[in-house]
């Protein structure tokens, strides 16, 4: 497939939708099937077409956190980064794998917080381009770099014990399946080293037999990239199934939060923390997303984006609708945590 000088691919993007039936209710086995075998193109698909959205309408960070009261919305970014990296107990000079990196914002941050030495992968070219760029300019090079690779190669990549601490923020749900991933990632890790994920689930609350609980997880889907959602006990024995002891684990999004998780996506500027982030709450309110519908299809007349860009982010305006719904009925958590340790005589 030919590349854009960038690394984001015209067809990928262009390809993307078609890996969902037009009326996502009639998606069945097959087409979930063929998506977990088709993993990297889904992925890929989506993220050269999402990527620069993310960044405009949310951070550098791709990921979900919880909020206190009058917490600016960049200050809870950062602060559920560096409680991952605190339950974790990552230390001073640590060797760090960054499992799906996205543009490296946690990187960066945790790297800063920690003083550990990381190294992100990721398997899109578009975004390693810009984690790079990104980490220049912040003078980091020399303690974070970025890597192409699939994370269900990892062994192959780096080789058995590789690496003191792994951890991944919201982005093993991509993988074809949990017990594949986890189990690459106990062999990149040093006996005794430590394993720290914040992932994506269906909660113990979440019924495939039920028509709309199925419907709500295949909109997450395609709005999200993700092959297939699972639910959260998949995770949980897949981590065990591996061999790793898993030393906590909590499901952030239950706590019982004033502000919820989801805020942002509601698009109710009242909501808003501080005055700086009513731009990021505006962005998906209703007028937010009439602006962006036809201001994005408009620079993709242009050849300023990609063909196909506009059709992602319609999918990603399906995405926040679930991900709200699901937020409020507690049938789904973009934060389920786990910390986890290879045995030392693995």
């Amino acid at each position: 497939m030919p590349a854009q000088v960038d690394g984001r691919v015209d067809e990928r993007i262009q390809n993307y939708t078609k890996f969902w039936q037009k009326d996502i209710t009639k998606d069945d086995k097959a087409d979930t099937d063929n998506r977990v075998d088709s993993y990297t193109d889904v992925v890929n698909g989506y993220y050269d077409g999402a990527t620069g959205l993310y960044e405009f309408g949310w951070a550098r960070s791709f990921h979900f956190c919880r909020f206190y009261k009058g917490e600016a919305f960049q200050a809870g970014l950062a602060r559920h980064e560096h409680y991952l990296a605190a339950q974790m107990g990552l230390r001073p000079g640590m060797r760090v794998l960054d499992v799906g990196c996205g543009v490296g914002g946690p990187a960066r941050e945790i790297a800063r917080f920690a003083d550990v030495r990381i190294v992100g992968l990721n398997n899109n070219d578009f975004q390693i381009g810009r984690a790079r760029k990104y980490t220049k300019q912040a003078g980091l090079e020399k303690q974070v770099s970025f890597v192409k690779g699939d994370f269900m190669k990892l062994s192959e990549q780096f080789g058995e014990n590789s690496f003191d601490a792994v951890y991944a923020i919201e982005a093993t749900v991509h993988a074809p399946s949990f017990a594949g991933v986890y189990g690459e990632i106990m062999k990149v890790l040093r006996p005794g080293g430590v394993f720290g994920v914040y992932e994506w689930v269906m909660t113990d609350a979440w019924d495939p037999s039920i028509p709309s609980h199925k419907d709500v997880a295949r909109r997450i889907e395609i709005g999200n990239g993700i092959p297939e959602m699972r639910p959260l006990q998949q995770a949980r024995e897949a981590m065990r199934e591996v061999g790793f002891t898993v030393e906590h684990e909590e499901d952030l999004a239950d706590r019982p939060d004033d502000v919820p998780w989801y805020y942002p996506l509601e698009g109710d500027i009242m909501k808003a923390q501080t005055a700086w982030d009513l731009l990021t709450v505006w962005r998906s309110s209703w007028s937010g997303r009439i602006v962006t519908h036809y201001g994005l299809w408009f620079i993709e007349q242009l050849g300023v984006v990609p063909k196909g860009t506009w059709e992602v982010g319609e999918t990603l305006k399906i995405a926040g609708d679930a991900l709200v719904d699901s937020g409020k009925t507690k049938l789904f958590t973009p934060m389920y945590l786990a910390v986890c340790r290879k045995p030392e005589t693995h």
